[in-house]
């Protein structure tokens, strides 16, 4: 449908501006009027460039809009604005296109008596399950603006969360990349020239020399074999992580690595208790949060765990035995669990641990970089330092049968 920029007056001779997605003109004029608006100016939108991009091209929607949005969407119902009204202007005020038109959207369908839960589980890719099930919750309590608050606080946490495990990461990732592109550098474009260099010495060269000499001949002529061979791989590691048993044994293997495996179960943890919490405050039932805390957990051996802990509580035992029996949870936060339960503060307990392992994973991801720092230095010095030596040997040869 065509987009149509109005401007109108108020009854309190106020003028107004804004965007709407309709039929036709006369269909702009009629809602406005029944909105109270006088002397109505309506004309098409002139098109964006932007629609016409592949939606590859278009600006990805980040998860920090989607915080702003809440933010912003909180003050405003807070401050008693319509939720129509509420909408229009975050739509207007957004920079990326593609999410200010799902806003825009969200605001024609509840403008045609859909619920704003309902609009939002259109677009499942921005508003996910845990969102859409707290916003249901704050519209049935008419608390709206603390949930949408509650969403904004817990979002902006996991995003900080995420952030520094992606920290964690893109050291060694950037090391190993460093290494292999010198590496490449030199078996295509250095070792060549000292293979030249040794043809015209005449002998026989020692074996690590031409161990990699025979490397870079095979880089020289091949490389493109190599890069299939990475492509191959890649792909078959994505469709074998697809199935069943192969996300289960990946996951597996993925928590019990000896540096990574400690940080993502913190990281777990963290992340279970906040989303558990935020939901059990906002009025929705453990069983139903757990269920929806195991589907955003990313890990099959954890949402596994999680969903055996739901079943145990739908047959009347506590959340804490069976939690102790998956054996990914520490005692601390097992023990923590069993008196927020007893004390019927569940949700602040959780909260507690969920700050406690916020600043765990912080702790640890210092400790791990503080470790990979120099196994890292070490392993590039070595494979750098050991091509060196290797080049160097018939020289250093060379030299002491002349002496």
């Amino acid at each position: 449908m065509p987009v149509f920029i109005w401007e109108g007056v108020t009854k309190k001779d106020e003028v107004r501006k804004g965007e709407m997605e309709a039929v036709d003109e006369i269909t702009v004029r009629g809602l406005l009027r029944r909105q109270g608006f006088k002397s109505i100016e309506v004309k098409v939108k002139p098109k964006d460039l932007m629609e016409y991009l592949p939606s590859f091209m278009k600006g990805k929607i980040k998860e920090k809009s989607v915080v702003v949005f809440c933010r912003i969407f909180s003050t405003m119902i807070n401050a008693g604005l319509p939720l129509i009204q509420c909408l229009d202007l975050l739509a207007q005020q957004e920079q990326n296109k593609a999410f200010s038109k799902i806003i825009r959207t969200v605001k024609e369908d509840i403008e045609g008596g859909t619920s704003l839960t309902n609009a939002l589980k259109k677009y499942p890719e921005i508003f996910d399950e845990l969102f859409v099930n707290l916003i249901a919750a704050g519209e049935a309590g008419g608390i709206l603006d603390v949930i949408l608050e509650r969403l904004s606080n817990y979002m902006e946490k996991a995003m900080k969360l995420k952030a520094r495990v992606k920290g964690a990461m893109t050291y060694p990732a950037a090391v190993l990349v460093i290494s292999l592109a010198v590496v490449a550098l030199l078996l295509i474009k250095v070792i060549p020239v000292f293979q030249k260099m040794f043809e015209g010495m005449g002998g026989e060269l020692p074996a690590l020399t031409q161990a990699l000499i025979n490397a870079s001949e095979f880089a020289q002529k091949y490389w493109y074999f190599g890069a299939g061979i990475c492509v191959a791989l890649y792909i078959a590691f994505k469709q074998y992580y697809k199935t069943e048993k192969g996300r289960w044994t990946i996951d597996s293997l993925i928590l019990k690595a000896p540096i990574f495996g400690e940080l993502l179960k913190k990281v777990a943890v963290a992340k279970f208790a906040r989303t558990l919490s935020t939901m059990m405050s906002s009025g929705v039932p453990i069983l139903e949060g757990l269920a929806i805390v195991s589907k955003t957990s990313g890990n099959v051996v954890i949402e596994d765990a999680l969903m055996k802990t739901r079943q145990s509580i739908s047959e009347g035992q506590s959340i804490a035995e069976p939690l102790t029996r998956t054996g990914l949870f520490p005692a601390m936060v097992v023990q923590m669990i069993a008196v927020g339960e007893a004390t019927g503060a569940l949700d602040s307990m959780l909260a507690k641990i969920a700050n406690f392992y916020d600043d765990e994973v912080d702790v640890a991801v210092d400790a791990m970089t503080a470790l990979l720092e120099p196994v890292m230095m070490v392993f590039l010095g070595g494979v750098v330092g050991g091509m060196i030596v290797a080049m160097y040997l018939p020289i250093f040869k060379l030299a002491s049968v002349v002496g």
